[in-house]
């Protein structure tokens, strides 16, 4: 068991660090480079394998060229399951490769479901699994994992239950970042929107797992794309952290994610993924590194958001 809160871990490595940027890790195969391509399907042929050969390659060399910029990565598990066992193998060498080097994984899955199902994948992914008596680490393991929290209470309950005993956290989905995202979460429901109730819920949630930074290891995710929302919600949840989508490719700016911040410049975590993991096709990274150095122009993108992050946070 993980003795110390994630809020506290996070926090630790943020402030280590001097950087709320957090690389997501969505590889996808016709975006990578080509020789690495060709490269994995000469030695493995057209198959599930070589995807996952060069997911994995590509994966571990942007770990190598950020892990000392950053606190965490986040690892969306689509973009691994498509190519089924196969991808998933590709994700679990990501995982291991990042905590190995020091890095905090978010596994963003957005899973859920009734009790007795959601407890499955909080084992799955937040604390352990019993093969015939025996418990084993679990099986996707990572330090947090975003959450569907419309089932309610009871489909929470098991998340935070496994973050309470293996110091790890979750992050619940709260106002997210896609454009649709208000059929649903800005419906007004006594008064004030449904993302505010969800926001209150997920702050009565993480009550106690707070750890001694004053967050909880209950987290929200809430998208850099509806900045006055997550100004909202930044006042409404005094005591969570927020994983903030939508960064770089999606459009959000720096100035879009400052009011997710505390007063304090705390309390928050940016994520970029295009914009980072692909930072090699486009300028001024892709004439000064081109695909032959993804990584460095990874390591040089996210080097630039963190400068715009911190410059946002001080003009405040």
């Amino acid at each position: 068991m993980a003795s110390a809160r994630f809020a506290d871990r996070l926090f630790d490595a943020i402030e280590r660090k001097e950087s709320p940027v957090v690389v997501g890790l969505d590889p996808q195969l016709d975006q990578l480079p080509a020789f690495l391509r060709r490269a994995c399907q000469a030695v493995h042929g057209a198959t599930a394998q070589a995807v996952a050969e060069a997911l994995w390659h590509f994966n571990r060399t942007l770990i190598d060229a950020v892990y000392d910029l950053v606190p965490a990565v986040k690892p969306q598990l689509a973009f691994y399951e498509r190519y089924g066992v196969e991808g998933l193998r590709a994700y679990v060498r990501t995982v291991r490769y990042a905590r190995d080097a020091g890095l905090l994984v978010i596994a963003d899955g957005k899973r859920n479901d009734i009790g007795s199902t959601a407890a499955f994948y909080a084992d799955a992914f937040l604390g352990q699994t019993s093969l015939f008596g025996q418990d084993v680490p679990a099986a996707f393991g990572a330090d947090a994992l975003t959450v569907n929290g419309y089932l309610g209470s009871d489909g929470i309950a098991p998340f935070v239950e496994r973050a309470e005993s293996y110091g790890t956290g979750l992050f619940v989905l709260v106002k997210t970042s896609n454009p649709s995202s208000g059929d649903v979460q800005d419906l007004e429901v006594c008064g004030r929107p449904l993302y505010e109730h969800m926001g209150a819920l997920v702050e009565r949630w993480g009550e106690s797992t707070r750890g001694a930074c004053g967050y909880s290891s209950v987290g929200a995710v809430v998208g850099a794309t509806y900045p006055e929302q997550g100004r909202r919600l930044r006042a409404l949840m005094p005591h969570t952290l927020f994983l903030v989508p939508g960064y770089g490719a999606q459009g959000a700016t720096a100035s879009d994610v400052a009011g997710c911040f505390d007063a304090q410049g705390r309390g928050a975590v940016v994520n970029a993924s295009r914009s980072i993991c692909f930072a090699f096709q486009r300028e001024p990274y892709a004439s000064r590194y081109g695909a032959a150095g993804y990584g460095a122009a990874a390591r040089a993108a996210t080097e630039q958001m963190r400068k715009e992050i911190q410059q946002a946070l001080h003009r405040r």
